[in-house]
């Protein structure tokens, strides 16, 4: 069973969640499709490994809004990440995101 992220439920698990949990499913991100990927929250965000080794970062600020970040599969301490805007919850596709700028959008959908 596939369990998708809406903004809502994103918000309630993050609160939930106190230590990372990562669980298995489905990713995409605007230029990498879709791929098998481990989504890994930890009470405040997700992230989940890029297929090119680039780690994407997502810190939610509201139920149904958030900010994504994309990591270096390189990154030192102290190396910003790619701040890739704000993104907000897509109602059309429940478990996907669309940024606020450059058209960019994620989703990530677990199995249960």
């Amino acid at each position: 069973m596939k369990i998708m992220f809406t903004g809502a439920m994103l918000a309630a698990s993050l609160a939930l969640a106190a230590p990372a949990l990562a669980v298995s499913g489905q990713c995409s991100l605007t230029g990498y499709g879709d791929f098998d990927c481990d989504v890994t929250t930890d009470g405040g965000g997700l992230t989940f490994v890029l297929p090119d080794g680039q780690t994407f970062a997502f810190a939610l600020t509201e139920s149904d809004k958030g900010l994504g970040y994309r990591i270096a599969a390189d990154a030192r301490p102290g190396q910003p990440p790619l701040e890739l805007g704000a993104f907000s919850a897509l109602s059309e596709e429940p478990g996907c995101w669309q940024s606020n700028r450059d058209d960019i959008k994620f989703c990530a959908m677990v199995f249960e």
